[in-house]
């Protein structure tokens, strides 16, 4: 099946584009979605009269994720959790509570948007995080997740002896 996109998707093809999809795909995600109209003589010339309208406010959308952008790249979220002796997490950070962290610094960024190529994250210490703001543009912050457990019992190693300092 045939279907106008009205705006881009990732994988598909771009805003204004006559691209075929399958038919449930087009009938139960794109169409009720209003990211396409199925390609009809009649939807091709109604598309071309709003093309530079759409065109406008995808550029908008675009300017305003690239503004969001420049706040957010080199954000600095810092996480208490509990950890074990060697720094691994009990449990993990998900994108659940990194969005809640971003949304508390007064960032509209929903939970699937946070990006985790490698999964929840289990260790503590320093992470980049990327965050998905819009079709083309892309953040990344830096999560530090720290935990009192592990200063704790570095100190107390340290004051039996059982860490020696090599320098």
């Amino acid at each position: 099946m045939q279907v106008i996109l009205m705006e881009k998707i990732d994988n598909l093809g771009s805003l204004g584009e006559i691209v075929n999809v399958r038919a449930g795909f087009a009938r139960n995600f794109l169409v009720p979605r209003r990211k396409a109209k199925i390609a009809t003589k009649a939807n091709i010339e109604a598309f071309e009269e709003i093309r530079a309208e759409l065109e406008k406010v995808a550029a908008e959308a675009t300017a305003a994720a690239e503004a969001v952008r420049a706040k957010l790249d080199g954000t600095e979220i810092k996480l208490e959790a509990n950890a074990g002796s060697e720094g691994k997490l009990f449990g993990s950070i998900t994108n659940h509570e990194i969005a809640e962290a971003l949304q508390e610094l007064g960032f509209e960024v929903e939970r699937r948007n946070v990006r985790m190529p490698e999964g929840p994250i289990r260790n503590v210490g320093e992470h980049e995080v990327g965050i998905h703001l819009h079709t083309d543009v892309d953040a990344t912050v830096k999560v530090i997740i720290h935990s009192d457990n592990v200063v704790e019992v570095v100190e107390k190693a340290e004051s039996i002896g059982t860490f020696v300092d090599e320098d």
